[in-house]
């Protein structure tokens, strides 16, 4: 793995069908991050990591994602 590996970003969908949203090579030290974090940002959008596998007919590694909705925190009005 010293070149990296591929990675597809796939993003789970409210009604539950899978997009592809990115795919591009990860060093390892990105790889290896994954141990640490919980949420990614692509495109300047946040996901959450769900699961991943290792696809090994394509030798490429899966990231199931969904996307953070960040709700807008209402002022208190005394």
């Amino acid at each position: 793995m010293e070149k990296g590996m591929k990675v597809h970003l796939l993003l789970k969908q409210p009604g539950g069908d899978i997009l592809q949203i990115d795919e591009r090579m990860w060093t390892a030290d990105m790889i290896a991050a994954l141990h640490h974090v919980n949420y990614l940002t692509v495109g300047g959008v946040e996901y959450e990591t769900l699961e991943g596998r290792l696809n090994v007919d394509t030798q490429a590694m899966e990231l199931l994602l969904a996307e953070v909705r960040h709700v807008k925190k209402l002022e208190r009005k005394e």
